[in-house]
């Protein structure tokens, strides 16, 4: 997992160089990570599995083990958070 916040201070990290495995090309500068890599890990698990249930509630409730509300609630949560990400951009 890609870490996304300073361990020393908790701001968010950029990436500062990216490079090809194949030919060596390294690319540099201070680049922002994408929103979704900004998330908390179980966040993004959450979205890949509500991605892999097309999107339904009910599914990811039955998935999960959890109730439809809970579901609904997780979810409301991570939106909450990208929303506050979204506003500090």
């Amino acid at each position: 997992m890609l870490p996304c916040q300073c361990p020393s201070c908790q701001s968010q990290l950029k990436v500062k160089s990216l490079r090809c495995e194949q030919c060596g090309t390294e690319v540099t500068g201070l680049y922002d990570l994408p929103l979704l890599a900004r998330l908390p890990q179980d966040d993004q698990v959450f979205i890949l599995k509500f991605v892999k249930c097309s999107g339904s509630l009910k599914d990811m409730a039955k998935q999960l083990g959890l109730s439809y509300p809970t579901v609904r609630n997780l979810l409301d949560e991570i939106i909450e958070k990208i929303e506050k990400h979204e506003q500090q951009q």
